[in-house]
């Protein structure tokens, strides 16, 4: 790819441009191992001593580091660099990154009563089912597989090995990556008894499907179930990391984000905006109130109704021990403070 300016880079996403607005920039590094030709970014005051050091041709910084930066070369100058470096990975990757061709492949199979519009893309050996309906700009990756009266929204990409489960929808600009399977059965089966002791499981059937809205990314191998009776739902904006699971009727709300092996139990609710760390865990049918963050490797057992950010290990054991080691470690900071009273007394 041809090199831009820097007054091109501007010119597209703003900022205050101090140096050298014709300095080339061929790529995108990080400070360390930038050379002459690349672009760079200081999120984070603590790391401006590398300023000095680093060979890029040109950083973006936050205004606080506008002197240190024009001291060593050219520079963006804008309110939050992290941000305007996400939409300058954007901006570049629509530059460089192959355009898939519209069309059908000759090796996808089509199923009859399929809105395809004539804009998506459809790749190699990827089958589509009765009555699907396949958005303006849509990508069906090799391999992927559109199920009966589902539905991708305009521009959504799903990439290879991607499954859409039949009756499931999946909102515009949405990018699904390897994968992952939305729609499958949830997790449900009733114990029946044996007159020689122990349980068969009966299946319950899942007669519910996903809903899923806008600019929601999923990972690879991601597994959303489809729910019971009502809808799984992953609304707007939400981000899944790769190797999450998310159970039957889940809910969660708009612009949450969850880290690579969260695991959701059925019915959950979470609510806008809240995070969960690599590994976290969250119960079933309990409730997670907006703008709650839950830091890795959390387990949530009880519903929280009080914004704020979670933590929580503790070692396993046997049930009854555990519970009443838990019970005891809740009470701790209480017995801290008798116990400094009692100190203050003697």
């Amino acid at each position: 790819m041809a090199p831009v300016t820097l007054a091109e880079i501007v010119a597209a996403l703003g900022g205050e441009l101090l140096g050298d607005a014709d300095r080339p920039i061929a790529r995108l590094a990080p400070l360390d191992s930038a050379d002459d030709r690349s672009l760079s970014f200081v999120a984070n005051p603590r790391y401006a001593s590398q300023l000095a050091t680093t060979q890029a041709a040109a950083v973006v910084v936050a205004p606080v580091l506008r002197d240190a930066a024009v001291a060593r070369g050219a520079a963006i100058v804008t309110a939050d660099p992290y941000l305007y470096f996400a939409r300058l990975t954007q901006w570049w990757a629509a530059r460089t990154r192959r355009r898939p061709v519209p069309g059908v492949h000759a090796s996808a199979v089509i199923g009859s009563g399929v809105r395809l519009h004539a804009s998506a893309s459809v790749g190699a050996f990827a089958v589509i089912d009765d009555g699907a309906v396949i958005g303006a700009g849509a990508v069906i990756g090799a391999h992927a597989h559109i199920g009966a009266d589902a539905v991708v929204g305009d521009t959504t990409r799903l990439a290879a090995r991607v499954t859409l489960g039949e009756a499931c929808a999946i909102g515009a600009r949405g990018i699904v990556h390897p994968g992952v399977v939305i729609g499958a059965d949830g997790f449900g089966f009733a114990p029946q008894k044996l007159d020689e002791g122990g349980s068969r499981w009966e299946k319950i059937e899942q007669l519910g499907a996903v809903r899923i809205g806008d600019d929601v990314e999923i990972g690879a191998n991601t597994c959303i179930d489809r729910g019971a009776l009502d809808d799984t739902v992953i609304d707007d904006g939400v981000k899944l990391d790769n190797l999450i699971q998310v159970g039957h009727n889940v809910r969660i709300g708009a612009h949450s984000a969850m880290a690579g092996c969260v695991g959701i139990a059925g019915s959950a609710k979470i609510g806008r905006y809240c995070t969960a760390g690599g590994g976290a865990i969250i119960l079933g049918h309990l409730e997670l109130v907006d703008h709650v963050h839950v830091t890795a490797a959390t387990v949530i057992t009880r519903s929280i109704l009080k914004p704020g950010q979670y933590s929580g290990l503790f070692p396993f054991d046997d049930n009854a021990s555990w519970e009443k080691n838990a019970a005891t470690l809740r009470q701790l900071h209480t017995l801290r403070e008798r116990l400094r009273a009692l100190e203050k007394k003697s």
